[in-house]
């Protein structure tokens, strides 16, 4: 029996977990271990510093009161028992995942917690505007779910999936985009008179760049994103090679500039 994981940065009582687990239940055994409450922009935290406490709420259902990736370390580790589960799906996110904002998103940190411990894995969001309904995601993450249980994915990837708040034109593959905030920063005075900041207040500005997960979207599609965990730049790692600067020991125990 196939055996899926599902978890979220939205916290276990939301509608989008919810939607995920309906629409893949037919697929596969399903456990849901999510956070008990909200976890959005914790990106790739653990929890190292007390205990985890975890509530069964249901037959493979849990709670837990830590971050997305304490949840599926917890989940492979120990709740599910035996080999790890064929696939990690984390969502379904309310809002989008898009550009550099991955690397701040508690979606797809828990996702790429799932590549880390050795599955294939998914992160799913659904950007918020009119039509908008977790259907529409979930019918998506079904149809992903399904190709990737029968492929499979790359070692150390995972795919990232932003869905049109209304009906989808189709689906683009993507690479990531960029954005820019406005207002990153929003600085006021508190009832006691101590100044206090807010960060990210502002609205994203996104660059309109073809093939770029914002552009898609923005034009109506599904984009699907492969991530990777290596995270070298590997262009500029051959040009430093080549042009091999003072600071690097040419030599095993050498001085850099020698």
């Amino acid at each position: 029996m196939r055996r899926i994981l599902l978890t979220n940065d939205d916290g276990y009582s939301s509608e989008g977990i919810q939607a995920l687990a309906d629409s893949l239940e037919s697929l596969a055994e399903i456990w849901v271990v999510a956070p008990r409450t909200e976890q959005s922009a914790v990106s790739h935290s653990l929890t190292l510093d007390r205990p985890l406490r975890m509530e069964r709420l249901g037959e493979r259902r849990y709670a837990v009161d830590g971050t997305p990736t304490d949840c599926v370390a917890l989940g492979i580790a120990s709740l599910l028992g035996g080999p790890p589960p064929d696939l990690v799906v984390s969502g379904i996110n309310s809002g989008a995942n898009m550009g550099v904002d991955v690397h701040y998103s508690g979606t797809v940190a828990a996702a790429f917690e799932g590549v880390i411990l050795g599955c294939p894995a998914l992160a799913v969001s659904q950007i918020r505007g009119e039509g908008f309904s977790f259907q529409t995601a979930a019918a998506v993450s079904r149809r992903l779910a399904e190709w990737i249980l029968e492929s499979g994915l790359p070692a150390d990837t995972l795919l990232n999936v932003n869905v049109p708040p209304s009906t989808p034109r189709g689906v683009k593959l993507t690479r990531l985009g960029v954005r820019r905030y406005t207002e990153g920063i929003i600085e006021q005075v508190d009832p006691r008179g101590k100044q206090v900041f807010w960060i990210g207040g502002g609205e994203p500005v996104w660059d309109e760049i073809p093939g770029t997960d914002f552009h898609e979207v923005a034009a109506g599609y599904v984009s699907v994103t492969p991530l990777h965990l290596d995270m070298t730049d590997v262009r500029f790692l051959e040009e430093l090679r080549a042009a091999q600067p003072a600071w690097i020991a040419t030599e095993p125990g050498g001085e850099p500039g020698r």
